[in-house]
Order: structure tokens, then sequence, then C-alpha cells
């Protein structure tokens, strides 16, 4: 699976731009604030109908236009996709596969599978819950529809419940009515506890081995799944916690309060750990995301890396460098320094400057 092109009109700093990728390493260099992140922003969005940092359609459009688009053609199963977006600032944006208007952006799951690896994701393990429920939703919806559909029906049931409860306070004759959502909350949430536990079991499968070969062998990780409730206690929790949720306004208690605690030698280092553990679990939690993904789709996802390797000292770069050989990787730098240093060949150099991007050709000796 590759990119083989985007193209950007009026999109975050760019007026009108086209990259051509190769299918190899792509390096996008150039100083902070000139539109690299950008580039993977679009990129992502095309994957999952949305950006990796949370942006509003609004916030993604040039400050000198109205709308903003992104066009992408990937190589699937040796097949063309030309994938479009449409952001209209206030309005829903609209999405496109072949030049046939989708439904929803939903819709793209699947087409495009992306690994992005950015200097937040290396503070996955000492950040708190959200970012690790974030890590396996966005590696599960990718891969699994039906999955994605469970997830998006509980997250609707949860902010109908959410409101109910907020209601009955001035209204407790709506209490009778909490059941019909109770009921629909641990149908939806019994599907993703049971699909995020075998995924964490997978996830430790693969990482263990990643985890001992960055390590020296000289550590070993634990990654255990640490629901809020099983499916044999949900109910049941869900209905004793029915008081304390309509005093709060809130739902105390489900999926959307799940965890994964990560030991290094049994110890959790979350609280204990040194930042090179961190960073070294981290790294490993990423390279056995590429791995289940590609386990899955009989294909490797595009890797996209902003700005990763500045954060990480030279093993790790290594270790990292060399395991997505043969992944086609967009990766950010501020420079060529680390590539230089480990001697790790790049099949295309663009140098991203002001909004505007030209390739370059790097002397032989590099």
């Amino acid at each position: 699976m590759i990119i083989r092109e985007i193209a950007l009109k009026d999109f975050r700093n760019y007026d009108n731009v086209k990259i051509e990728f190769s299918d190899g390493v792509n390096i996008l260099y150039g100083e902070n604030a000139q539109g690299k992140t950008n580039i993977l922003e679009a990129c992502y969005l095309c994957s999952t109908g949305k950006s990796h940092k949370g942006a509003k359609d609004r916030e993604m459009i040039n400050f000198n236009a109205d709308e903003g688009h992104v066009r992408s053609v990937v190589f699937k199963d040796e097949r063309e996709t030309t994938i479009d977006i449409h952001l209209r600032g206030q309005k829903t944006k609209g999405v496109a596969v072949n030049h046939v208007p989708a439904r929803k952006s939903s819709e793209l799951y699947g087409l495009l599978n992306i690994v992005l690896f950015s200097p937040e994701d290396l503070s996955i393990i000492k950040s708190g819950p959200e970012k690790r429920r974030r890590f396996m939703d966005s590696e599960l919806c990718q891969i699994d529809k039906i999955y994605l559909y469970n997830l998006k029906k509980y997250h609707k049931v949860l902010d109908q419940r959410n409101k109910l409860l907020k209601d009955i306070l001035k209204k407790p004759a709506l209490k009778d009515t909490l059941s019909v959502w109770d009921e629909k909350l641990v149908e939806y949430g019994n599907l993703i506890i049971k699909t995020r536990s075998e995924f964490v079991l997978k996830l430790f499968s693969k990482c263990k081995d990643i985890h001992s070969g960055i390590s020296g062998g000289k550590e070993e990780i634990g990654i255990f799944y640490e629901p809020s409730v099983t499916e044999k206690t949900f109910e049941e929790k869900l209905f004793t916690a029915g008081e304390r949720d309509m005093y709060s306004g809130t739902t105390s208690v489900g999926p959307h309060r799940d965890d994964i605690k990560i030991t290094i030698n049994d110890i959790d280092i979350r609280k204990y750990g040194s930042q090179g553990q961190q960073r070294t679990a981290a790294l490993s939690l990423k390279l056995s995301e590429i791995a289940i993904m590609e386990e899955t789709i009989k294909d490797k996802p595009v890797l996209l890396l902003d700005d990763v390797l500045s954060e990480l000292d030279s093993n790790r770069q290594k270790d990292l460098l060399n395991s997505i050989k043969g992944t086609q990787t967009i990766i950010t730098c501020t420079g060529l320094d680390e590539f230089v240093k480990n001697r790790f060949e790049s099949d295309k150099v663009f140098n991203v400057k002001n909004g505007e991007i030209k390739e370059i050709t790097l002397p032989e000796e590099l």
C-alpha cells in the first residue's frame, strides 16, 4: 500500500501544491512552522476523515480561503483509488472515493491504512488513560469495521445517556427511561470490551519480542488490559452507579474509562519507569501496531513519522529506521543529520519552506 501523490489546495498554509511520493522512504525537512506536519495531517485525513491533532475542519482551511481541498491517490491491491476531501468550514466536510460521494467520512476506514508516530506518542505511557484508549481505537477502527460501528454506536448512546442524566436532575420522572439507554450501552459496550481484550493480547504477543530486541534482552515488557468493567459486570455496575451518575450528570463506568497497564520486569513504568524505559516501550508499541496491521490487512500500512528521530537516542533511531525497511514511510525532520549519521538511505527528499515544497537531490556522499 502506498500513497502515490497528495494534492492540497487552501489547506493549512498551502495554497496549491502537489507531491509525488516514492514507494520507499520520503523525507520532508525544513525549519519548524514551515508546514511539514501539515502534509502528514493531510495524509491522515485521507485515511480516517479526521485530523490526528484533533483539529476542526475550519482550522485546517487556509486563513485566506473559505474552503479547502485534499486529494490523494492511493495504490492498494493492484488498484488505484482517489480520495477527495472537501473542507467547508461550518458545514460537514465532503468526501468522495473515485469521484463518487461517500455518505460519511467513516467510509474511508480501510482504504488507506496508516500508522502515525509523533513526539506525543512517546508520552503514551505516562499520559492519562485517554491517550491509550485512543491508541487502541486508532488501530482497531482501521482494521475492524465492526468495531468502528460498535464504537460509534456506543458513544452515541453514551451521549444520549449523559444528556438524560442531566435532564433527570430537572425532571425526576425521566428516571424511568434510563433503563432503555442502559440496555443499549451494555450491548455495544460489551462488544467493545471483547474486541479490546483480544487486541491487547495480540499486542502483547507482538510487543514482547520487539521490545526484547530493542532492549538487548535486558527487559521484559508486560501489557495488560484494564477495563473499567467486564462483560459480566457491566450491567450490574452500571445499575449500581445509577444514583451517583444522576447526581454527577455523567456515566461513571464503561469502556470510555478503560486503560492499559504497561510494565517492565513487572514494574509499572507509568509510575516508576525512567524516561528511557517509557520511550522504548512507546516505540515497541508503535512497531507492534505496524506488525498487527500488516498481519491483518495482508499488506504494509503507510508509516508517518513526525519529527520523532530527534526525540530518540542513536540506538533507538537505528532500531526504528531498520524496522521500516520495505514500508512506504514519510518522515518529517528539521535536518538530515540523523540520516547521514545512520547511513540510512532515502528515496525522495523534499525541502519545505513557507508552504512551498521542492524536491531536492542529495550529494552522493550523503
